[in-house]
Protein backbone atom coordinates (compact mmCIF):
# COMPACT_ATOMS: atom_id res chain seq x y z
CA UNK A 1 0.00 0.00 0.00
CA UNK A 2 2.87 2.31 0.80
CA UNK A 3 4.37 1.68 -2.66
CA UNK A 4 1.04 2.46 -4.32
CA UNK A 5 0.83 5.73 -2.41
CA UNK A 6 4.37 6.65 -3.38
CA UNK A 7 3.69 6.02 -7.05
CA UNK A 8 0.52 8.09 -6.82
CA UNK A 9 2.46 10.96 -5.23
CA UNK A 10 5.08 10.83 -7.98
CA UNK A 11 2.35 10.84 -10.61
CA UNK A 12 0.69 13.85 -9.00
CA UNK A 13 4.02 15.68 -8.74
CA UNK A 14 4.61 15.15 -12.45
CA UNK A 15 1.11 16.43 -13.18
CA UNK A 16 1.94 19.61 -11.25
CA UNK A 17 5.08 20.15 -13.34
CA UNK A 18 3.11 19.62 -16.53
CA UNK A 19 0.44 22.02 -15.29
CA UNK A 20 3.05 24.70 -14.65
CA UNK A 21 4.66 24.10 -18.04
CA UNK A 22 1.24 24.65 -19.60
CA UNK A 23 -0.02 27.58 -17.54
CA UNK A 24 3.16 29.29 -16.35
CA UNK A 25 1.96 29.70 -12.78
CA UNK A 26 -0.86 28.34 -10.66
CA UNK A 27 -2.24 28.61 -7.14
CA UNK A 28 -2.44 25.86 -4.55
CA UNK A 29 -6.22 25.79 -4.89
CA UNK A 30 -5.92 25.39 -8.65
CA UNK A 31 -3.51 22.49 -8.23
CA UNK A 32 -5.83 20.82 -5.73
CA UNK A 33 -8.82 21.28 -8.01
CA UNK A 34 -7.14 19.83 -11.10
CA UNK A 35 -5.67 16.90 -9.21
CA UNK A 36 -8.87 16.27 -7.29
CA UNK A 37 -7.16 16.44 -3.88
CA UNK A 38 -7.42 18.56 -0.73
CA UNK A 39 -5.53 21.83 -0.54
CA UNK A 40 -3.29 20.38 2.18
CA UNK A 41 -2.25 17.50 -0.12
CA UNK A 42 -1.50 19.92 -2.95
CA UNK A 43 0.54 22.06 -0.58
CA UNK A 44 2.61 19.06 0.57
CA UNK A 45 3.33 18.06 -3.02
CA UNK A 46 4.39 21.59 -3.88
CA UNK A 47 6.63 21.71 -0.81
CA UNK A 48 8.35 18.49 -1.90
CA UNK A 49 8.95 19.87 -5.40
CA UNK A 50 10.15 23.16 -3.92
CA UNK A 51 12.72 21.34 -1.76
CA UNK A 52 14.36 20.14 -4.98
CA UNK A 53 13.98 23.59 -6.62
CA UNK A 54 11.65 22.13 -9.25
CA UNK A 55 9.04 24.75 -8.35
CA UNK A 56 9.32 28.07 -6.59
CA UNK A 57 6.76 30.04 -4.61
CA UNK A 58 5.99 33.52 -5.85
CA UNK A 59 6.53 36.15 -3.15
CA UNK A 60 3.40 37.45 -1.47
CA UNK A 61 1.06 34.93 -3.12
CA UNK A 62 0.04 31.29 -2.84
CA UNK A 63 1.01 30.76 -6.46
CA UNK A 64 3.97 28.80 -7.78
CA UNK A 65 5.94 28.48 -11.00
CA UNK A 66 8.66 26.22 -12.37
CA UNK A 67 11.97 26.55 -10.53
CA UNK A 68 15.62 26.54 -11.48
CA UNK A 69 15.87 22.81 -10.80
CA UNK A 70 13.92 22.20 -13.99
CA UNK A 71 16.49 24.21 -15.92
CA UNK A 72 19.25 22.12 -14.38
CA UNK A 73 17.60 18.88 -15.51
CA UNK A 74 16.78 20.30 -18.92
CA UNK A 75 20.37 21.46 -19.31
CA UNK A 76 21.68 17.96 -18.66
CA UNK A 77 19.32 16.52 -21.26
CA UNK A 78 20.12 19.26 -23.77
CA UNK A 79 23.82 18.53 -23.35
CA UNK A 80 23.37 14.87 -24.26
CA UNK A 81 21.10 15.68 -27.18
CA UNK A 82 23.56 18.31 -28.39
CA UNK A 83 26.50 15.91 -28.25
CA UNK A 84 24.62 13.24 -30.15
CA UNK A 85 23.39 15.75 -32.73
CA UNK A 86 26.85 17.19 -33.34
CA UNK A 87 28.51 13.76 -33.30
CA UNK A 88 26.23 11.89 -35.68
CA UNK A 89 27.61 13.15 -39.04
CA UNK A 90 31.20 12.60 -37.84
CA UNK A 91 30.33 9.10 -36.62
CA UNK A 92 28.70 8.32 -39.97
CA UNK A 93 31.82 9.39 -41.86
CA UNK A 94 34.18 7.48 -39.57
CA UNK A 95 32.04 4.35 -39.78
CA UNK A 96 31.97 4.56 -43.58
CA UNK A 97 35.75 4.99 -43.69
CA UNK A 98 36.56 2.12 -41.34
CA UNK A 99 33.63 -0.19 -41.95
CA UNK A 100 33.18 -0.69 -38.21
CA UNK A 101 30.59 0.39 -35.65
CA UNK A 102 31.14 3.81 -34.06
CA UNK A 103 29.59 4.94 -30.77
CA UNK A 104 29.65 8.05 -28.62
CA UNK A 105 29.28 7.58 -24.87
CA UNK A 106 28.91 9.93 -21.91
CA UNK A 107 29.49 9.35 -18.23
CA UNK A 108 26.54 8.55 -15.99
CA UNK A 109 27.25 7.47 -12.44
CA UNK A 110 29.56 4.45 -12.46
CA UNK A 111 28.82 3.57 -16.10
CA UNK A 112 28.99 4.96 -19.60
CA UNK A 113 25.83 5.35 -21.67
CA UNK A 114 25.85 5.37 -25.45
CA UNK A 115 24.05 8.35 -26.97
CA UNK A 116 24.98 8.05 -30.66
CA UNK A 117 25.84 5.24 -33.08
CA UNK A 118 26.80 4.63 -36.69
CA UNK A 119 26.66 1.04 -37.89
CA UNK A 120 29.64 -0.21 -39.86
CA UNK A 121 29.21 -1.88 -43.26
CA UNK A 122 31.33 -4.81 -42.09
CA UNK A 123 29.09 -5.62 -39.13
CA UNK A 124 27.72 -9.14 -39.29
CA UNK A 125 24.57 -8.21 -37.38
CA UNK A 126 23.01 -4.87 -36.48
CA UNK A 127 22.93 -4.08 -32.77
CA UNK A 128 21.61 -0.79 -31.45
CA UNK A 129 23.83 0.36 -28.58
CA UNK A 130 22.11 3.72 -28.11
CA UNK A 131 20.82 3.93 -24.55
CA UNK A 132 22.87 0.91 -23.49
CA UNK A 133 25.09 1.22 -20.41
CA UNK A 134 28.60 -0.23 -20.25
CA UNK A 135 31.21 -0.57 -17.53
CA UNK A 136 34.05 1.92 -17.38
CA UNK A 137 37.19 -0.09 -16.64
CA UNK A 138 36.77 -2.72 -19.38
CA UNK A 139 35.81 -0.51 -22.34
CA UNK A 140 37.79 1.97 -24.40
CA UNK A 141 35.16 4.70 -23.95
CA UNK A 142 35.01 4.07 -20.23
CA UNK A 143 38.78 4.37 -19.91
CA UNK A 144 38.74 7.72 -21.72
CA UNK A 145 35.96 9.03 -19.49
CA UNK A 146 37.81 7.86 -16.36
CA UNK A 147 41.21 9.12 -17.50
CA UNK A 148 40.15 12.75 -17.72
CA UNK A 149 38.29 12.96 -14.41
CA UNK A 150 39.93 14.65 -11.46
CA UNK A 151 41.33 12.23 -8.87
CA UNK A 152 38.56 12.62 -6.31
CA UNK A 153 35.76 12.14 -8.81
CA UNK A 154 37.47 9.10 -10.30
CA UNK A 155 37.71 7.47 -6.88
CA UNK A 156 33.95 7.78 -6.33
CA UNK A 157 33.27 5.76 -9.48
CA UNK A 158 35.63 2.84 -8.86
CA UNK A 159 35.41 0.01 -6.35
CA UNK A 160 38.39 -2.34 -6.21
CA UNK A 161 38.82 -5.14 -7.01
CA UNK A 162 37.04 -4.59 -10.31
CA UNK A 163 34.79 -7.11 -12.05
CA UNK A 164 36.49 -9.47 -14.48
CA UNK A 165 34.79 -10.19 -17.82
CA UNK A 166 37.60 -11.95 -19.70
CA UNK A 167 41.15 -13.06 -19.00
CA UNK A 168 42.33 -9.68 -20.32
CA UNK A 169 40.16 -7.47 -18.10
CA UNK A 170 42.14 -5.07 -15.92
CA UNK A 171 40.93 -5.67 -12.38
CA UNK A 172 43.64 -4.34 -10.07
CA UNK A 173 44.05 -0.76 -8.96
CA UNK A 174 47.68 -0.61 -10.10
CA UNK A 175 46.87 -1.98 -13.55
CA UNK A 176 44.03 0.45 -14.15
CA UNK A 177 45.90 3.49 -12.86
CA UNK A 178 48.79 2.69 -15.17
CA UNK A 179 46.41 2.26 -18.09
CA UNK A 180 44.69 5.58 -17.44
CA UNK A 181 48.05 7.35 -17.30
CA UNK A 182 48.84 5.86 -20.72
CA UNK A 183 45.47 7.07 -22.04
CA UNK A 184 46.21 10.63 -20.97
CA UNK A 185 49.70 10.43 -22.49
CA UNK A 186 48.57 9.00 -25.85
CA UNK A 187 45.22 10.79 -26.12
CA UNK A 188 43.29 7.59 -26.81
CA UNK A 189 42.37 4.29 -25.16
CA UNK A 190 42.28 0.72 -26.39
CA UNK A 191 40.42 -2.31 -25.09
CA UNK A 192 41.74 -5.62 -26.39
CA UNK A 193 39.22 -8.37 -25.58
CA UNK A 194 38.64 -6.85 -22.14
CA UNK A 195 34.84 -6.79 -22.16
CA UNK A 196 34.15 -9.65 -24.59
CA UNK A 197 36.47 -12.27 -26.03
CA UNK A 198 37.02 -11.55 -29.71
CA UNK A 199 36.01 -7.85 -29.47
CA UNK A 200 38.47 -4.96 -29.64
CA UNK A 201 37.85 -1.22 -29.45
CA UNK A 202 39.60 2.12 -29.46
CA UNK A 203 38.28 5.46 -28.17
CA UNK A 204 39.24 9.13 -27.98
CA UNK A 205 37.94 12.10 -25.99
CA UNK A 206 35.36 14.66 -27.03
CA UNK A 207 35.72 18.09 -25.42
CA UNK A 208 33.41 21.03 -24.94
CA UNK A 209 34.33 24.67 -25.41
CA UNK A 210 36.37 24.92 -22.20
CA UNK A 211 38.48 21.86 -23.02
CA UNK A 212 36.91 19.52 -20.45
CA UNK A 213 36.15 15.99 -21.66
CA UNK A 214 32.42 15.40 -21.88
CA UNK A 215 32.19 12.24 -24.00
CA UNK A 216 34.17 9.57 -25.82
CA UNK A 217 33.95 8.36 -29.41
CA UNK A 218 34.85 4.72 -30.00
CA UNK A 219 35.25 2.23 -32.81
CA UNK A 220 34.66 -1.45 -32.06
CA UNK A 221 35.08 -4.56 -34.16
CA UNK A 222 36.00 -8.24 -34.02
CA UNK A 223 39.65 -8.99 -33.39
CA UNK A 224 40.12 -10.60 -36.80
CA UNK A 225 39.35 -7.21 -38.40
CA UNK A 226 40.31 -4.75 -35.67
CA UNK A 227 43.49 -6.56 -34.66
CA UNK A 228 45.85 -5.30 -31.93
CA UNK A 229 48.32 -4.43 -34.67
CA UNK A 230 45.73 -2.29 -36.45
CA UNK A 231 44.55 -0.46 -33.32
CA UNK A 232 47.20 2.32 -33.35
CA UNK A 233 46.36 3.21 -36.96
CA UNK A 234 42.64 3.22 -36.22
CA UNK A 235 43.33 5.36 -33.16
CA UNK A 236 44.67 8.13 -35.42
CA UNK A 237 41.32 8.28 -37.23
CA UNK A 238 39.34 8.09 -33.98
CA UNK A 239 41.33 10.94 -32.42
CA UNK A 240 40.72 13.07 -35.52
CA UNK A 241 37.00 12.31 -35.28
CA UNK A 242 36.96 13.23 -31.60
CA UNK A 243 38.70 16.50 -32.43
CA UNK A 244 36.14 17.20 -35.15
CA UNK A 245 33.21 16.72 -32.76
CA UNK A 246 35.01 18.82 -30.15
CA UNK A 247 35.24 21.69 -32.64
CA UNK A 248 31.53 21.34 -33.32
CA UNK A 249 31.00 21.63 -29.55
CA UNK A 250 32.94 24.90 -29.50
CA UNK A 251 36.44 23.68 -28.59
CA UNK A 252 39.18 25.54 -30.47
CA UNK A 253 42.18 23.51 -29.37
CA UNK A 254 42.00 21.10 -32.31
CA UNK A 255 42.83 22.55 -35.69
CA UNK A 256 42.84 19.69 -38.21
CA UNK A 257 39.72 19.24 -40.31
CA UNK A 258 37.90 15.91 -40.53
Amino acid sequence: MRDTGSVQSVDRAVQILEMLARDGEVGVAGVARELGVHNSTASRLISALSAHELVERMAGTRRVRLGVGVLRLAGATAFRLDVSTQAQPVCDTLSDDLGETVNVAVLTGEEAINVCQAQGSSAVATQNWVGQRTVLHATSSGKVLLAYLDDDERETRLTFPLDRFTQRTLTSEAELRGELETVRKNGWAGAIEELETGLNAVAAPIRRHDGSVIAAISVAGPTYRLSPERVPDVAVAVVRAGDAISRRMGYRGAAEEF
